[in-house]
């Protein structure tokens, strides 16, 4: 398996030194490295720019309505078990519409990997404040300033349970390579949080801005990412502006594992056959 295998002769929709770019990179290269042929591998994707990384990717590609990307995904899981599944979505579409499914995906431990490009913007609609801005964000949604506070994605993450959480950033592709690998190899569900600069509408937020002050949590040998506490709390101290694998669950169990009676047999691969005479008595019912 080589790049050339995973991609797509789609034309890209995103701006020149999107910050996507470098996700859809390392998600390619992270397949490659682990040797997964494009064929067991499904990418799920919302709305907005982020929602368009499955049409360059050579994959199966399910393109949701706007919020149900992890909705889609779960189900997919569960009717197929050998399926590689990749939920993606940006931060408007995974926290705005779609906190609801974020939160319970979380908790329901389900064996996916949902990959988050936060750019703390809204792109596609021209540049509003979206869940991740912080206050005092300036757009053209907030003139005079954003008053709302920022969610903590990471934090509400470990807070719900969530056996794998990490952050990466696109720039990083070294690391943010290595980090995807380990979120699809985890038993269980696990949040790939990607800091991806929106380089058209968010110039606060800028590659410059995450050079120079992101914490590299994989280049410090004292920091246990098996204490969740730990976690949290190196979180709330630097604002969630970190990278690497903030909690890993070694003891991780998948929710398809758990289910009493789950047949190891995916659904699409079962016999759903059913007998003539059967189908004729439940026809009767209704007559």
């Amino acid at each position: 398996m080589t790049m050339a295998d995973f991609r797509t002769s789609e034309k890209s929709w995103w701006c020149p030194g999107c910050g996507d770019f470098g996700v859809l990179a390392a998600l390619q290269k992270a397949l490659v490295d682990l040797q997964i042929e494009p064929e067991k591998v499904a990418v799920v994707s919302g709305i907005g720019c982020s929602g368009k990384i499955g049409n360059y990717i050579n994959s199966y590609n399910l393109h949701t309505v706007h919020g149900r990307a992890l909705a889609a995904a779960q189900a997919l899981k569960l009717a197929n078990r050998e399926l590689t599944v990749i939920a993606a979505g940006g931060d408007g579409d995974g926290f705005a519409i779609g906190m609801g499914h974020y939160m319970h995906a979380l908790r329901r431990n389900v064996n996916i990997t949902y990959i988050v490009m936060d750019n703390m913007i809204y792109g596609l609609t021209k540049g509003q404040t979206s869940p991740t801005s912080e206050t005092g964000f300036t757009t053209k949604s907030t003139p005079t300033g954003n008053l709302e506070s920022p969610v903590n994605q990471l934090q509400l993450a470990l807070a719900s349970g969530c056996g794998f959480v990490a952050s990466g950033f696109s720039a990083n592709q070294k690391q943010l390579v290595e980090i995807i690998k380990r979120a699809i190899q985890h038993p269980g569900f696990a949040l790939v949080s990607t800091y991806s600069p929106c380089v058209t509408f968010n110039r606060v937020n800028t590659f410059d801005f995450f050079k120079q002050n992101l914490v590299n949590l994989d280049e410090d040998p004292s920091y246990n990412r098996h204490d969740r506490f730990a976690a949290m709390k190196k979180l709330m101290e630097t604002q969630e502006l970190v990278t690497g694998i903030i909690y890993e669950d070694p003891e991780s169990v998948p929710y398809e594992d758990r289910v009493p009676g789950f047949r190891e047999q995916g659904i699409v691969n079962q016999d759903w056959t059913m007998d003539p005479a059967v189908w004729e008595q439940i026809v009767a019912q209704y007559k």
